[in-house]
């Protein structure tokens, strides 16, 4: 049933019993939570992703929750009612509820007073149409009851229906209260846009990407991946790159055509999508280039280290298929580094092997080989200079590696001399 309701000269529309509550809730404990808020005189709804999400049939999202009460009257009520808060955000309005050891955050209805582009003050509210007003995107702005009754203040039903991602309102105004929701426009258009990008989101993102140096590079990499896990990752970071989007953050993307191929790749062979390899591949960096955009975008150790790692050494394609090869670069270079450069070069070059998937099979369960010689061995054998030692072993690695790690330590020993 669709119904409107009149309120300040506007329509809204109220969709009752519209969407099915279990597609949001997994805990029906949860809705002790909405009845301690209604006895204390408020109201509670989803709002944001996870009512997005279930709209389109998606599942899983993380849940957050709307409501009229004022923190303090929020933690009141569930004080009254047995449950436990945790004080994660009060100042700006969130309330962390403890539901079967899992907190869910609930931010009470705000009204933005003053942002700086990072921050913003804001004043609390009771007004569900005021709190909408200040949310990024049409389509993150549809809340929903612990009944299905959903309340759209912005066409965001409608706009997610055909695909149209755009901002409430001003886009400029919204842009300017948090400049990552650039970045969240973009994401939100590869996940769930169709068709052209609305323009007038598009020149207010261009305008005002400036802005983007404000933001740190946490940040701007959460949101950067989320883009690039994207099945339209390559058109989208493409607009992003015409428009200059990221120009005073980052260097300037480019092989969109390998990134669709890496795309349709994991699509075609049903691989994991993994955006660090996505990043690169927009890049194609040398050394230089790999330490620096780990630098800009903090790449944790670990994915340093990998994303340097496959700048620095180069498989050869051809001989990929030739197991004593293959077996060669694990042990020299590590499976997580041959798994991933091997979808690289594939990329890089457009070419398809039609064995990869036995080929990432192979090295993902390959027992990396331990040599068999340790210093220690070479001692024993007479040899005392610390240089002629590591030489001697470097040399037998070597030929042990050669032979497909045939040779036994016996075997080892006896070229020790």
């Amino acid at each position: 049933m669709l119904t409107s309701q009149k309120k300040q000269g506007d329509f809204y529309m109220i969709r009752d019993n519209y969407l099915d509550i279990n597609k949001i809730v997994k805990d029906k404990k949860i809705f002790r939570l909405f009845r301690a808020v209604e006895n204390h005189g408020g109201a509670l709804r989803f709002v944001g992703g996870a009512v997005r999400n279930a709209l389109r049939g998606i599942e899983g999202s993380d849940l957050d929750l709307a409501t009229d009460l004022t923190p303090e009257e929020l933690v009141e009520a569930c004080t009254e009612h047995g449950l436990k808060t945790v004080p994660i955000g009060i100042k700006f309005g969130t309330v962390g509820v403890v539901i079967n050891d899992k907190i869910l955050e609930v931010t009470s209805l705000r009204k933005d007073i003053k942002s700086d582009g990072r921050h913003s003050d804001v004043v609390f509210t009771t007004d569900w149409e005021i709190d909408a007003s200040r949310r990024d995107l049409t389509i993150n702005a549809v809340y929903a009851d612990e009944k299905g009754n959903v309340f759209d203040y912005y066409n965001g039903i409608s706009d997610l229906e055909n695909g149209i991602v755009r901002f409430i309102g001003n886009p400029n105004i919204r842009i300017k209260e948090d400049y990552l929701r650039i970045l969240r426009f973009f994401r939100f258009y590869a996940d769930f846009g169709i068709g052209e990008i609305d323009e007038k989101s598009l020149k207010a993102c261009k305008n005002n990407c400036d802005g983007l140096k404000q933001l740190s590079g946490e940040r701007i990499r959460d949101e950067l991946s989320k883009i690039l896990l994207s099945n339209q990752a390559a058109k989208v970071t493409k607009i992003m790159a015409d428009n200059g989007i990221l120009d005073n953050i980052l260097p300037k993307m480019k092989h969109f055509e390998n990134m669709e191929f890496i795309i349709k790749l994991c699509c075609k062979y049903q691989l994991q999508p993994n955006w660090l390899r996505r990043l690169f591949i927009c890049f194609n960096p040398d050394k230089m280039l790999a330490e620096n955009l780990s630098t800009r975008l903090k790449l944790s150790k670990k994915d340093r280290l990998l994303f340097v790692s496959w700048a620095v050494n180069n498989l050869d394609l051809k001989q990929l298929t030739n197991e004593k090869y293959l077996m060669m670069m694990i042990y020299r270079l590590g499976k997580d580094f041959c798994y991933h450069k091997l979808i690289l070069e594939m990329a890089q070059q457009n070419q398809d092997i039609e064995n990869i998937s036995e080929l990432l099979q192979f090295i993902q369960k390959m027992e990396i080989p331990i040599f068999p010689i340790k210093g220690r061995d070479l001692i024993a054998q007479g040899l005392k200079e610390n240089a002629q030692i590591g030489l001697t072993l470097k040399k037998l690695e070597n030929k042990w590696i050669e032979s497909g790690f045939s040779l036994n330590r016996d075997e080892l020993l006896s070229m020790a001399v």
